[in-house]
C-alpha cells in the first residue's frame, strides 16, 4: 500500500509519538491501591529535598533560608504536617521516625516553636504552621514522642498561649496579631489574614479537642476582629491579605491567596463542629462557595494572585497542598460541605498527577495543573501540593480527627508557652571574664546588625 507521508513526515510523527509517551504520567488514582501507591512515590520524591536526617545536617530544616536555600523555616513544618496526613490516610509508617525527629528538634528552648536560630524570619504565621502540624498529630493520633519530649497537644497549646499573650495583641487597628513576632523584623507593622488565621484555626481545634471554651472564645474574638477590620469581605466572603498599622489598617491589600481560604475554612468548620450553630454553618458555606469559585475556577486548583502574573514565590508554590488537605478535612467535621467539595478535589487531583512528568526522574511535579503538562520547575512545594491532593482522596475512608474524649492520646499542658518572647536571648549577669572581649564583640555585633538590616531592606 502506498504511503501518503514522506520519510520526513513519518519521522516527525514518530518523534511526536515518543514525546507523548515520555510525557505520560506514571501515576494513577483510579483505585484505592493506586492512590496509595502514587502517594508513596510522591512522598519519597518530596523527601529527596530534605537533608535533615543526614549526618551533619540539622533535623527539621529544609535547605535555606535564602540565600542558603529557597525554603524558609515554616515550610518544613508544613511538610511534616503533610507527612502526618500521609501516614494517617495511607497507613504507611515509613517516615514517622523522621517526622518525629524533625518536629521535636525545632520546638525551641521553651518548646513553643520559637527557635532562636530562626528569629530573623519568625512570624506568627511561621510559628502557627508548626503549631497546626502539632495539632494535626494530636487529632490523628500520630505516634507520641518519647516521654521526655513535649506531647503534640502540649506543643499546640504552647503556640496558642504565646500568641494569646497581651504582648502579641496591641491597640493598632483595634487588635489582632501582627505578621512578624520580633519588632525588628521587616513586616512587623503588617497585620494579616494568615497570622490571625493560624491563631483562629488553632483556637477552634483546641476547643473541640479539649472542650475548653476559652479557646473557642479566642476564636470568636479573632473572627470578629478580622471581619470588622475588613480583611473579610462581608458580601462576597473574599479573604484579603492584610494591611499596615501605619494607616490603621485602612488601606487593605486585597490580594487573595488559597492558603488564607483554607486556614479560615478549616477553622470555621471546627467552630461549627464544636458549637453546632447555624451562624458558623453559614460562615463555612459562604467561605467554601467563594473559595471553590476563586481557587478552583475550572475544577482545578489555581493560585490566581501569582499564576495570573507569573510571580509565584517559593512560599506560594506550596499553597495548593494546604487547600486540598484542609478542604478535605472540612468535609469530615462539617459533613454538609462534602457533596460540594469532594468532586472538585477529585477533579483537581486528577489534573495534578497528569502534569507530573518532569525532572530527572521523569515523574516530578510542577505547579500549573490546568495545563496538564509539566511547567519545567519542581521543588518541595510542588511535590507537597500533589502529595496532599492525592492522599486526601482517601479522606472518606479515614476515621476523622479525634478529641481527648474520643480516643486522643496526646499529652497536653494547658500552661505551656508561658513566655511569648522566648525567642529572645536571655540577659545574664556580666562577669569580669565577660568584659575582657566586650569591645570586640560589640564591633562584631554592630557590623552584623548593619548587614542584617541591609538584607531585610531589599528582601521580600
Amino acid at each position: 500500500m502506498k504511503s501518503f507521508f514522506g520519510p520526513g513526515a513519518i519521522a516527525a510523527l514518530l518523534a511526536a509519538a515518543d514525546i507523548a509517551a515520555a510525557q505520560q504520567t506514571p501515576f494513577s488514582i483510579s483505585s484505592t491501591d493506586d492512590i496509595k501507591k502514587t502517594s508513596a512515590t510522591l512522598a519519597w520524591d518530596l523527601l529527596q529535598y530534605y537533608k535533615g536526617n543526614e549526618s551533619g545536617q540539622t533535623p527539621g530544616l529544609l535547605p535555606g533560608p535564602p540565600p542558603a536555600g529557597p525554603y524558609y523555616w515554616w515550610e518544613a513544618g508544613a511538610m511534616f504536617g503533610t507527612l502526618i496526613d500521609y501516614w494517617f490516610l495511607t497507613g504507611d509508617t515509613t517516615y514517622n521516625d523522621l517526622t518525629i525527629q524533625g518536629i521535636q528538634f525545632q520546638t525551641g528552648t521553651d518548646n513553643d516553636f520559637q527557635p532562636r536560630n530562626e528569629t530573623l524570619s519568625l512570624g506568627n504565621d511561621d510559628q502557627g504552621f508548626w503549631g497546626m502540624t502539632a495539632m494535626t498529630a494530636a487529632e490523628e493520633n500520630f505516634p507520641n514522642p518519647p516521654a521526655d519530649k513535649p506531647g503534640w497537644l502540649a506543643l499546640a497549646q504552647a503556640v496558642f498561649n504565646t500568641q494569646a499573650s497581651p504582648e502579641r495583641h496591641d491597640d493598632t487597628c483595634g487588635g489582632g496579631l501582627r505578621w512578624q513576632i520580633p519588632p525588628t523584623n521587616k513586616g512587623y507593622s503588617y497585620k494579616n489574614s494568615i497570622a490571625n488565621g493560624c491563631f483562629f484555626n488553632l483556637g477552634a481545634r483546641l476547643a473541640r479537642y479539649t472542650g475548653n471554651t476559652t479557646y473557642a472564645d479566642w476564636a470568636e474574638k479573632t473572627w470578629n476582629w478580622w471581619a470588622d477590620v475588613g480583611f473579610l469581605d462581608s458580601e462576597t466572603y473574599a479573604i484579603y491579605d492584610g494591611a499596615d498599622v501605619s494607616n490603621n489598617c485602612t488601606k487593605i491589600n486585597k490580594a487573595e491567596f488559597s492558603y488564607n481560604s483554607a486556614v479560615w475554612v478549616l477553622g470555621a468548620a471546627y467552630m461549627y463542629n464544636y458549637t453546632k450553630s447555624d451562624t458558623w454553618k453559614t460562615r463555612v458555606e459562604k467561605l467554601v462557595d467563594h473559595g471553590l469559585e476563586t481557587f478552583f475556577p475550572k475544577g482545578i486548583a489555581y493560585e490566581p494572585t501569582c499564576e495570573d502574573w507569573g510571580t509565584c514565590s517559593t512560599d506560594m508554590l506550596s499553597f495548593k497542598g494546604y487547600l486540598h488537605r484542609w478542604y478535605s478535612t472540612t468535609t469530615q467535621i462539617a459533613p454538609f460541605t462534602a457533596e460540594k467539595i469532594l468532586p472538585v478535589l477529585k477533579t483537581s487531583a486528577a489534573a495534578a498527577v497528569k502534569q507530573c512528568t518532569g525532572g530527572d526522574l521523569g515523574r516530578q511535579c510542577g505547579f500549573k495543573w490546568d495545563t496538564f503538562k509539566y511547567d519545567g520547575a519542581t521543588g518541595v512545594g510542588q511535590e507537597m501540593d500533589v502529595l496532599g491532593a492525592v492522599s486526601s482522596l482517601l479522606i472518606g475512608s479515614s476515621k476523622g480527627p479525634v478529641t481527648n474524649s474520643t480516643g486522643g492520646t496526646s499529652v497536653g499542658n494547658p500552661n505551656a508557652g508561658g513566655n511569648p518572647n522566648s525567642f529572645e536571648v536571655p540577659v545574664t549577669p556580666i562577669t569580669a571574664g565577660d568584659k575582657v572581649g566586650a569591645s570586640i564583640v560589640t564591633i562584631i555585633l554592630v557590623c552584623s546588625t548593619v548587614s542584617i538590616l541591609g538584607w531585610m531592606s531589599i528582601g521580600a
